[in-house]
């Protein structure tokens, strides 16, 4: 999985973070010529980004490892036995950067703060930035730097302000020490800049075309820098001086003493590159490297706007054509290659290669043979298929698309939502009717609803499938019959167990649970019904003295029981006293073993609590309880406990946009990532996970973050899907990461 950050702890061990949870310890074989793992670090429940390595003591003397996390907490390791020996928790969001400052570690995090920590405590926290702090460095005069989505860099002596860095256009993602001059910064605008202590921009280097995510400098006077787009570069004098080119985005790049430089990939892979010639790869991997890029670039190159790996192969032109001039672009071997229809003749003719233009008219989209500015996907539902919209900006928007429904053979009634997708989808906010424009099909000015004719058109949003997600989704069917008689089974085991004995229900509580559940039953009589108090504290009992492994039939009991009413009336007082029942079956269930029945049954009864509004503040406080405690749900091999907890995290998504939390909805987006990226993980469980990080992002607060965190990646994947949904949910998250 996608490696994030690198750590030079020596030039013989390297450490590595990763989308996975986990940081991986590389250390230099005997022969001194390849690196490999020799620890792997478990304890983060959610994403590892920033490292720092502190070097090594008499009660470490392998050193220390600090790690950050998207869990919000910073972690401090043993080396000797891969240990965790500090857990640093006070962010309120995704730690984003760790540093040294003497004994002290000092974080950064989206929650806008900076941290200090000492002895394992909170010592000193104060708000850094209006926006979120993306990292922190320490300089060797002894002052802190940070870098902020706000754009600027602050330089700080303890929580003084010294002096703030403006200039960068964007971002500001990566900090480096420059030995004797200054510090680096790298921005999502594409550039580095070396600063003077004094604010000066001493250099700036461009040559990036995407986000810079990391920079490092050497002794030597190189720097290194990493990029959304694919290469690691090289830099002397504010000179690129070479390229290192990767199957993927460059998240971090960092300098041995040596000179070599090691990489992280989006691949999930760790590279060093060399400058020492007893030290390079043998002529096989190279070209093993060689081939790798070629097909990462062979399955993204683009001919005439279209990616060439998804244009159909030469066996669609076994079809017929349906228009005499009907052009089709097909893939033969590495090129894209265009046919037309000769109607008269029933045949392709081959007009020519497809070949890419000068000044950008290569990325202008190519319709039935003709280059428009877009060819957008639209949508009508009714399960209808996708149809293409071409359109380029010099056209009038209600003259192209009374064109397209008429070639469609769709209803005019489509018309003002069509113009509006256009306008939208086209970024022509502010497009002005001209009022000389006739109608072509029945001479008059275009109407739009509820304005005048001259008066500009006001877009709605774009045209999204799946989200946002409005409302709860409820696990609400339950087989009663199979619940009863398993419980009856198990209450008969346990009245024949000497030891157990005393925890069994006595005839009279056997036949008031079957009463319940007659109640339960009745759905169309839920608003009349009532349960006594009675038969909660017996499903309480039940849930509090039964073992973990017989308690998941009355779990599933209680899992309706929280839909009825009355029942969840009654249930709320036993969540809001001191003796919360809930978190204790949430521990018991949870603890080791941690059996799938009982993860199933307890997750679905959260999921149902949603459905009940007394319930809503109790699930926001405790979201992150939750969500740790069921956070390898996400991996596991059964199917239908997957779809619970993708289904608890979509209602989370719904709740905490409500409650406009971002830290919840920074929890729920980290959980949400991590099925949607588990090749294993079920159709429905993947399409919920997407569906709350798409609504999280157009109405949450998270939008930033998640585009930090690659979601790009994500979409293209999802959209590539051969189930309809998935593709579709990934389309809508696409088009979400294009609006501004």
């Amino acid at each position: 999985m996608l490696v994030r950050g690198i750590c030079v702890c020596t030039d013989e061990n390297i450490a590595s973070s990763s989308r996975d949870r986990t940081i991986r310890i590389w250390s230099l074989d005997s022969d001194n010529r390849k690196y490999s793992s020799s620890k792997i670090l478990l304890g983060h429940t959610s994403f590892v980004g920033p490292l720092a390595w502190i070097p090594p003591s008499e009660d470490y003397p392998e050193g220390r490892l600090v790690s950050g996390s998207m869990d919000t907490s910073v972690l401090v390791w043993n080396l000797v036995n891969g240990e965790v020996v500090q857990a640093l928790k006070g962010h309120k969001m995704q730690v984003t950067g760790v540093t040294l400052d003497d004994d002290d570690i000092v974080s950064s995090s989206v929650d806008q703060t900076l941290k200090r920590w000492r002895n394992g405590q909170l010592v000193e926290s104060w708000e850094a930035h209006q926006s979120p702090v993306q990292t922190v460095i320490k300089l060797p005069s002894g002052e802190l730097v940070s870098g902020s989505s706000d754009t600027t860099l602050k330089l700080w002596k303890g929580k003084t302000s010294e002096r703030t860095f403006a200039g960068h256009a964007d971002t500001v993602r990566g900090l480096a020490v420059m030995p004797d001059l200054g510090f680096l910064s790298a921005s999502h605008d594409g550039s580095i800049r070396l600063w003077a202590l004094s604010g000066e921009v001493l250099l700036e280097m461009v040559g990036h075309t995407s986000i810079v995510y990391s920079v490092d400098a050497h002794a030597s006077g190189l720097i290194v820098s990493g990029s959304e787009d694919r290469y690691a570069k090289i830099w002397k004098d504010g000179v690129c001086v070479q390229s290192l080119e990767h199957p993927g985005c460059v998240w971090d790049a960092k300098f041995l003493e040596t000179g070599d430089i090691v990489t992280a990939c989006s691949d999930g892979v760790v590279r060093v590159w060399t400058v020492r010639g007893d030290m390079i790869a043998d002529q096989m991997e190279i070209d093993a490297y060689d081939s790798q890029l070629s097909q990462y670039k062979l399955s993204r190159k683009k001919v005439g706007g279209m990616k060439l790996d998804e244009l159909p192969g030469l066996d669609a032109l076994t079809l017929p054509g349906t228009s005499d001039g009907q052009t089709k672009v097909v893939r033969e071997g590495d090129n894209g290659v265009a046919y037309a229809w000769n109607m008269s003749e029933q045949r392709w003719d081959k007009i020519g290669e497809v070949v890419d233009g000068p000044d950008g008219a290569a990325d202008r989209p190519i319709h039935d043979g003709v280059q428009y500015d877009f060819v957008f996907d639209v949508d009508i539902g009714d399960g209808e298929p996708i149809r293409k919209l071409p359109y380029n900006r010099s056209d009038n928007p209600y003259d192209a698309a009374d064109k397209w429904l008429l070639k469609e053979n769709l209803p005019f009634a489509y018309r003002q939502q069509i113009v509006e997708f256009i306008l939208q989808n086209s970024g022509q906010k502010d497009f002005s009717f001209n009022p000389s424009f006739r109608d072509p099909f029945t001479g008059a000015n275009a109407y739009v609803p509820g304005q005048s004719s001259q008066t500009a058109a006001t877009p709605t949003k774009p045209l999204y499938k799946h989200i946002p997600k409005k409302g709860v989704l409820v696990f609400d069917v339950a087989q009663y019959d199979g619940i009863l008689k398993k419980m009856t089974e198990f209450n008969n085991a346990l009245q024949s167990d000497p030891v157990n004995s005393d925890k069994s229900l006595t005839e009279a509580e056997v036949s008031r649970v079957g009463a319940i559940v007659k109640i339960l039953k009745d759905t169309s009589h839920y608003h009349s019904s009532n349960f006594a108090d009675m038969d909660i504290a017996l499903l309480l009992k039940v849930l509090r003295a039964w073992p973990p492994a017989i308690m998941f039939p009355a779990t599933d009991i209680f899992r309706m029981v929280v839909l009825h009413p009355h029942g969840a009336s009654l249930l709320i007082k036993h969540v809001e006293n001191n003796n919360d029942l809930l978190l204790d079956v949430i521990k018991k269930v949870t603890g080791d073993p941690a059996l799938p029945a009982n993860l199933l049954t307890t997750v679905r009864v959260l999921v149902n609590l949603f459905k009940n509004s007394s319930f809503h503040y109790w699930l926001q406080r405790h979201h992150s309880q939750i969500l740790d405690a069921f956070s390898n749900c996400y991996s596991s091999p059964n199917k239908n406990l997957q779809l619970a907890y993708s289904t608890l995290l979509l209602n989370y998504a719904v709740l905490l946009i409500e409650k406009k939390d971002q830290e919840g909805q920074s929890q729920v987006l980290s959980a949400a990532l991590q099925i949607a990226e588990e090749e294993a993980a079920d159709v429905d469980s993947k399409f919920r996970s997407l569906v709350a990080i798409g609504s999280l992002m157009l109405e949450g607060l998270v939008k930033k973050i998640a585009i930090d965190f690659d979601v790009e990646s994500i979409a293209k994947s999802a959209k590539s899907s051969k189930e309809a949904k998935i593709a579709e949910v990934g389309t809508d998250i696409e088009l979400l990461i294009r609006q501004p």
